[in-house]
């Protein structure tokens, strides 16, 4: 059966290869799979985007996005998105970002809605029962902090092509730390962490242009900057793989649940292992003292830094086997498959 996907993108963060969030990434690998399968699709998202399949796009990024920006933005991504649905059928349409139910179309229309955040961010109507509609955790962790009126939600576990990332590379000292710049990141303790242990930090990843993360940077990481402990800017994917590659560990220091830690799967097939603050998924990913360590102060993270330079490599790749993207994709796919038997049978 060919099928006919339209992914729906957050509008203020382009997808394509070199995409910095989670869900943007994971909607590239599921565009990029349904296109190399056959199917048809398409993919609702902001300019500078790039996809496999068809880009409708819903506008530039604001240089700045305060809240008459989100309004605007918002407006043209569901102006664009009932336009797209009025021109031709979908066997499903996924959506991706915390907006989502700003967007939702009519019940009935076979409706994928991945949770790629802390549930506890969205609205609790995205947690409603929906007729037609498959909610979607990204890991166990997640799945247990759902709302009990979810119901069922699947979880479809985040996957990576770890074939990517086998390439073997010469360890080197310094601490790796790479995502959104922005609060509940919690860079800042990393830079600290780092710098009581004297060790060097690369500070690799987007500074998106929200008010809140623009101060963030300004006055809790450029601060803490110095020759020793640098911010790198966005970085390109082979960029990243090599820098993953070649880094003593990487510094998960997140304040918040992380849901499917895409750059932590990136770090463990790259060889490297983990250390990190016990939020959320993390606890599944990290088997302490083997692939990595979970820490509960900036202390116990400096001296982790240290102790994971002993960490076999081979163990991290290991750790990592289980989060291949092809298992990824598998699921997604049966699952568009199975709403659309669905809505044909309703016909």
């Amino acid at each position: 059966m060919k099928l006919n996907v339209l992914s729906v993108a957050y509008p203020f963060a382009p997808v394509g290869p070199d995409a910095v969030g989670g869900a943007e990434q994971v909607l590239t690998i599921l565009d990029g799979a349904l296109v190399a399968a056959g199917h048809r699709s398409t993919v609702l998202a902001c300019e500078e985007s790039e996809t496999a399949g068809e880009l409708v796009c819903s506008g530039r990024l604001p240089d700045l996005i305060d809240d008459a920006a989100k309004q605007a933005a918002r407006r043209r991504h569901g102006e664009m998105l009932t336009k797209v649905l009025k021109s031709r059928r979908f066997d499903a349409v996924h959506f991706h970002g915390i907006d989502v139910a700003d967007y939702l179309p009519p019940p009935g229309l076979p409706t994928v809605i991945t949770v790629h955040l802390p549930p506890d961010w969205y609205p609790t109507r995205v947690f409603q029962p929906r007729p037609a509609t498959v909610l979607v955790a990204v890991s166990d962790a997640q799945r247990r902090s759902f709302p009990t009126t979810a119901g069922k939600p699947r979880v479809i576990r985040n996957g990576i092509p770890l074939e990517l990332y086998k390439r073997q590379h010469a360890k080197r000292g310094f601490v790796l730390a790479l995502g959104r710049i922005c609060p509940e990141k919690g860079f800042h303790l990393a830079l600290d962490a780092a710098h009581r242990a004297a060790l060097p930090l690369l500070l690799g990843g987007t500074v998106f242009p929200y008010p809140e993360h623009l101060k963030y940077f300004d006055q809790e990481i450029r601060p803490r900057l110095d020759r020793q402990r640098r911010y790198l800017g966005p970085l390109g994917f082979r960029r990243k793989r090599r820098l993953l590659a070649a880094a003593r560990c990487l510094a998960v220091p997140s304040l918040v649940a992380e849901t499917g830690a895409l750059v932590a799967l990136e770090a463990l097939a790259s060889g490297t292992p983990l250390v990190a603050f016990p939020h959320g998924a993390l606890p599944e990913l990290v088997i302490d003292g083997k692939n990595g360590f979970l820490v509960q102060t900036t202390d116990e993270m400096g001296k982790a830094m240290h102790a994971a330079a002993n960490l076999d490599p081979a163990a991290c790749r290991a750790s990592a086997a289980r989060f291949e993207q092809k298992q990824m994709i598998a699921s997604y796919l049966d699952l568009y498959a199975e709403l659309a038997a669905v809505r044909v049978d309703a016909h």
